[in-house]
């Protein structure tokens, strides 16, 4: 599993916007620069984050993005399903049938189990993560994970 390149540089640049602070207001070029993204690749996920309504744009000389509402009100979850999606959607089995029109595994499929209860955790986890969460170091956010139920033995952060 893998996260996509658009929600990892758009969580990245939505915690750069966190740094700035309430009304702090950031240029592309400075995001891009900030984050090592081609100013072009910033302002696609940036128009993404607008729309999604995380951020918010003003043009001319003070212009720049800032953040639409508070910290704390921008949900994880929310910003990755507008970023990308899900890991699994209810479509999944439609859409990965390979060349026949109806999944072979359709009736009884253990792998659709398994993704399925991969997303609840994800979800879980997301649901309550927000950006004002993002905005600690990383040792913070480490033992924060650990207070979320179901997540004290998660080995990667050993």
């Amino acid at each position: 599993m893998k996260l996509s390149a658009n929600e990892e540089y758009g969580l990245r640049c939505l915690v750069r916007l966190g740094y700035a602070g309430a009304g702090g207001s950031l240029t592309i070029p400075e995001i891009s620069h900030a984050e090592g993204v081609s100013p072009a690749y910033a302002a696609k996920i940036l128009r993404v984050l607008r729309k999604g309504g995380f951020v918010t744009a003003a043009r001319g000389k003070e212009g720049g993005y800032t953040l639409a509402r508070p910290a704390e009100s921008i949900v994880i979850g929310d910003v990755i399903d507008a970023l990308g999606g899900r890991l699994f959607e209810s479509n999944f089995c439609q859409s990965h049938a390979g060349q026949v029109a109806v999944c072979t595994r359709s009736v009884d499929c253990s792998v659709r189990s398994l993704w399925r209860a991969v997303q609840v955790a994800v979800d879980h986890v997301l649901s309550k993560t927000t950006l004002r969460d993002l905005l600690q170091n990383e040792e913070e956010m480490n033992s924060w994970v650990k207070t979320i139920p179901g997540a004290n033995g998660l080995s990667l952060l050993q």
